[in-house]
């Protein structure tokens, strides 16, 4: 019994430990790289939601090209 709690004792610490680091990385990688969104609406049809269908798309955007000024003529720039 007594090694039972020991054992879950450290799989609770390994989890924190994983959590507080993957986290932050998390974070960082979502504001600094690239980010996963939505494209909802008719705002960007044909090329996004084509057809007039009620899904939603989901785009990759990429915050790397943006900060390197790297966008180019045909680019698809989301505002917040």
């Amino acid at each position: 019994m007594a090694q039972a709690q020991g054992l879950g004792k450290k799989y609770i610490k390994a989890f924190f430990k994983g959590f507080f680091i993957a986290v932050p990385v998390t974070v960082t990688f979502l504001d600094r790289v690239a980010c996963v969104a939505r494209v909802e609406g008719a705002s960007m049809q044909p090329s996004l939601n084509p057809g007039g269908r009620q899904a939603s798309d989901v785009v990759l955007l990429n915050h790397w090209s943006i900060r390197n000024y790297d966008v180019q003529r045909g680019d698809i720039v989301s505002l917040v």
